[in-house]
């Protein structure tokens, strides 16, 4: 029965997440003995390294017990380890552990802005800003970035034009989730700039930081100017294929934002002592597994990308960093065509699932003909699920170019 109370307006306003709308229609391909491969979620297969389940095995107190609400010492001090290898000196109480990224996004908008206030992001954006905002009464307002430019940042006037009264952070994902671009340092120093003139704060999901194959990339923690400014969101989840931890942590020297985050914490009292626990033996083992893993990811990208090249009327170019493809497919409604893909397709028994690219927008009609391409599986079966996307697109009702 169907109840007849009012729910909030945030409740109403929570979009369904893209990348995980789609699984009904994906398990009932399997249950028709269809072999789907996913190609929507970023979950790495690449093994967690081991030291992860030996520091847990290890454990020997008799009462797992609620731990400190910044984070355990143990965490935080290897945290401040791994980032003083990159370069950036950090004091413990510069680090606070979260529940994975996600929190750290959403303790951070929450922290800056008033409900009401805005946030500058560039879209396509990871998908799950836009439910941050919603549950912060935030608004985000998106710039377009373009296949075309590889999804590089607009001009500086025209990140400058979005800025008002209300404008209190700009938010940027480098390397980026859904699409793969790497920020150059000139777009760097963009960012750099404005938030200097306007006295904006600048968070900065450094997720993926392991994950170039060409060039490098910069945390804004080191960016001159900023040392007040600089908010980075960080996830132990991908560079160590730990995603079910819920491992994270944000990283600022804006003391009196760090006190904010200690109280945010205090109200859900405190992150998994296990998971930190095994975490902190993983960020001391160095960084040994990142070279192997980025050369399989870079193997995986161009596979995926050169099966990509094939079809035709697909636009994109070739991502430096991530393990995201983002794609214009000569597709009508890339929502419907995803939907198909699973319920009216396959290729010698086998379908493709893919990451409409509606959803990692916030500008109503935008990403109708694109995708995120997640090659987090072994290249060949990259090489596979491209391949059966290009049949799929080919035999598909709504193709644009017949």
């Amino acid at each position: 029965m169907a109840s007849t109370l009012p729910l909030s307006q945030r409740a109403r306003l929570m979009p369904a997440s893209p990348i995980r709308k789609l699984v009904p229609l994906g398990d009932a391909a399997k249950r028709r003995g269809i072999h789907v491969y996913h190609l929507n979620i970023g979950q790495p297969d690449i093994e967690t390294p081991p030291e992860f389940m030996d520091a847990v095995r290890a454990y020997r107190e008799k009462v797992i017990a609620y731990g400190h609400s910044q984070g355990l010492s143990v965490f935080i001090e290897s945290l401040v380890r791994y980032y003083g290898g990159l370069g950036i000196p950090l004091a413990p109480k510069n680090v606070f552990v979260t529940t994975g990224g996600s929190e750290a996004i959403t303790f951070a908008m929450m922290a800056v802005c008033e409900p009401g206030e805005e946030i500058i992001v560039f879209e396509p954006f990871y998908t799950n800003y836009n439910g941050f905002a919603i549950m912060g009464g935030i608004r985000l307002v998106p710039l377009e970035t373009r296949a075309e430019d590889g999804y590089h940042l607009p001009s500086e006037e025209t990140i400058e034009a979005a800025v008002t009264p209300r404008t209190r952070a700009i938010l940027i994902c480098n390397p980026n989730n859904p699409t793969g671009t790497v920020l150059r340092p000139d777009e760097l120093a963009v960012i750099r700039r404005i938030a200097l003139r306007h006295g904006l704060y600048v968070l900065s999901d450094e997720v993926y930081r392991e994950f170039v194959y060409e060039g490098e990339t910069r945390s804004v923690l080191s960016l001159e100017g900023l040392e007040q400014q600089a908010v980075v969101l960080d996830s132990l989840s991908k560079r160590y294929s730990l995603c079910g931890s819920r491992m994270g942590c944000i990283v600022s020297r804006n003391e009196e934002l760090m006190g904010a985050f200690l109280r945010f914490g205090q109200a859900r009292l405190c992150t998994a002592t296990l998971e930190q626990i095994g975490s902190a033996a993983l960020v001391d083992a160095g960084s040994k597994y990142f070279a192997p893993m980025i050369d399989e990811y870079r193997r995986r990208r161009d596979a995926t990308y050169e099966e990509l090249m094939k079809i035709p009327g697909v636009v994109c170019r070739k991502p430096s960093g991530a393990f995201y493809i983002m794609a214009r497919l000569p597709v009508d409604d890339a929502d419907a065509f995803a939907a198909w893909m699973l319920s009216d397709f396959h290729d010698g028994n086998e379908t493709t699932m893919i990451a409409p690219g509606s959803g990692f927008y916030a500008t109503p009609g935008r990403g109708k003909d694109e995708a995120r391409l997640a090659y987090v599986l072994a290249a060949e079966e990259c090489r596979r699920a491209i391949e059966i996307l290009g049949r799929g697109i080919e035999a598909y009702p709504g193709r644009i170019g017949r």
